[in-house]
């Protein structure tokens, strides 16, 4: 504040009030990435240290997420699903009413993973989403290595119902990874778990995790109702 009584913006002030406007305006649209920070200090001609210190304040009014590696994504009213924590905590902390049954658990091997990660044997955990109106939105099938506590997963069960949390029991935390999506026409068991009409086309994400020593945490195979669910990528030198 001067002298005069007017308080006075500081250049990061200035930066946090101009992104917002954008952000409202929708002209920086909802999945969008913000340009880096090293092209907003050139264009507002700040530090990138007051750019960083923007980039804080809105993430901290929830107008942006940031996200290792992709950059700042907007999400002012809209939802952002965060897959490092698993379809059902993103679905569940975005205030969605979705379901998740547990279809069944068990020991399986996988020629590919296993001589990929070197692991003999793994257990596959089925779970099928369904929104209590629409019916079901999502099948998936998740391995993980049958190794240490997480060899008895078929007769012991989940932590808490949540592949996450027993993951995380086990020492197993998510670092890194890489992910397809593509489309698949739904198999006669397929449609017949997501009540669906046989051939009809899904959205078909496969997800590998990896871990802080490039060891398998996760690899999910998701079938998605492409009604419910989108991707947006972002590409380009920034």
């Amino acid at each position: 504040m001067n002298r005069s009584g007017q308080v006075r913006f500081g250049k990061r002030d200035r930066l946090v009030a101009d992104l917002a406007r954008q952000i409202e305006s929708g002209r920086l649209a909802y999945g969008e990435r913000l340009p880096g920070e090293n092209e907003l200090a050139e264009h507002y001609r700040v530090s990138r240290g007051t750019v960083r210190g923007a980039l804080s304040e809105l993430q901290r009014r929830e107008l942006i997420a940031t996200q290792g590696g992709v950059g700042s994504i907007v999400t002012f009213d809209g939802v952002r699903l965060d897959q490092a924590t698993g379809w059902a905590t993103a679905l569940a902390a975005s205030g969605f009413d979705i379901g998740v049954e547990l279809l069944g658990i068990e020991r399986t091997t996988d020629t590919v993973l296993g001589e990929r990660f070197g692991v003999e044997e793994f257990v596959a955990v089925r779970r099928l989403r369904r929104d209590p109106v629409a019916g079901p939105v999502s099948y998936e099938v998740a391995r993980v290595p049958a190794t240490g506590g997480l060899a008895g997963l078929p007769e012991r069960g989940l932590l808490g119902g949540s592949l996450t949390a027993t993951l995380a029991a086990a020492g197993l935390r998510v670092e890194g990874g890489e992910q397809w999506i593509g489309t698949e026409a739904l198999t006669a068991d397929a449609a017949a778990l997501l009540e669906r009409p046989e051939g009809e086309l899904f959205l078909r994400s496969t997800r590998v995790s990896t871990g802080a020593g490039g060891g398998l945490v996760e690899h999910v195979v998701s079938l998605l109702d492409p009604a419910r669910f989108q991707f947006h990528l972002t590409f380009g030198v920034r």
